[in-house]
């Protein structure tokens, strides 16, 4: 591997995302087809109102991270591995050709659908940062009960650790992590608790829904963000696509395993550059660009210049 496509999750999203993208024949194309697959305008899906909806996040998500990657792979070859974060897992997968895009439409809308019919309020994510994740864990287990869970749901870096719950109990959490040395203590974007065991009676549903869908075994290299690994059997990220919501997230993992394997170019799909910070972090001596923030000439330059050294 050498150069590595990354897909964000729920929380990177923003107003406009999807009107951002590039303006030709082939994202109009992808757009038109969600479209249809979806039975509304995706273009409505990136307004600030829509965007209140996990429903709408992770559809824009998907669009924008297929819509790009097919603009980058026509302008300037495919990559050699993806990797999603969370719902980013589906567009990495449609570009793999695991899935088809139609088919990861459908199960996007599902998946977010189920999660938010499970916790329609009360719940999210804060993202705890400045603290390790042995000093974390035992501040959760105070905190954690029946009446008021929480959970440890990413570890996206070393300091850099979200968990996922009631808001109560979260709190709880950030101001214990805060007097133990945690230098912010922010809430995600996400209206729902992710993963984390809370999701795993939606996540068992889509599971069955995911059981009716074609699964090809990927043309990329595949690398679950669920199990910081590469998985090839279709049937194994089948299960890993349906069960990820209820699954920690190992994106710090993932990232020292794709370096491992060869990795010095990550670029990220839009619409930000989280992904692309935590990947310098953890291969700082790599280069990691957002495809929002970069034209694409030079995002073609680069791949080129990646597929030179490694030759």
């Amino acid at each position: 591997m050498s150069i590595l496509f990354t897909f964000p999750g729920q929380g990177a999203q923003r107003a406009g995302m999807l009107h951002a993208l590039p303006q030709n024949a082939l994202v109009r194309e992808v757009m038109d087809e969600a479209s249809e697959v979806l039975g509304r305008d995706a273009l409505a899906l990136d307004s600030d109102a829509a965007l209140r909806s996990s429903v709408a996040v992770q559809l824009a998500l998907l669009i924008a991270g297929v819509a790009t990657a097919r603009h980058l792979i026509r302008e300037a070859g495919p990559p050699d591995a993806v990797a999603g974060l969370s719902v980013g897992a589906y567009p990495a997968a449609v570009v793999a050709l695991v899935l088809s895009y139609a088919n990861a439409l459908r199960l996007v809308e599902r998946r977010a659908r189920l999660m938010e019919a499970a916790y329609p309020c009360g719940y999210g994510m804060t993202a705890i940062l400045g603290l390790e994740r042995a000093a974390l864990e035992p501040l959760i287990a105070q905190v954690h009960s029946a009446v008021s869970p929480v959970f440890l749901a990413n570890v996206n870096a070393p300091t850099q650790l979200v968990v996922a719950g009631a808001h109560a109990a979260m709190a709880h959490v950030a101001e214990l992590a805060q007097k133990r040395g945690a230098y912010a203590a922010k809430p995600v974007a996400i209206s729902v608790p992710s993963h984390c065991p809370l999701l795993d009676a939606p996540a068992a549903e889509l599971a069955l829904a995911m059981a009716a869908v074609p699964v090809a075994a990927p043309r990329l290299r595949y690398i679950s963000a669920s199990l910081g690994r590469v998985l090839s059997a279709p049937a194994r990220i089948a299960d890993d696509l349906a069960r990820n919501m209820a699954l920690p997230v190992k994106w710090h993992d993932a990232s020292v395993l794709a370096h491992e394997h060869g990795v010095r170019l990550s670029v990220e799909m839009p619409p930000g550059s989280v992904l692309t910070k935590l990947s310098g972090l953890a291969f700082p001596d790599a280069v990691s660009v957002a495809a929002a923030d970069t034209r694409t000439d030079t995002l073609a330059v680069l791949m080129a210049r990646e597929r030179q050294r490694k030759q």
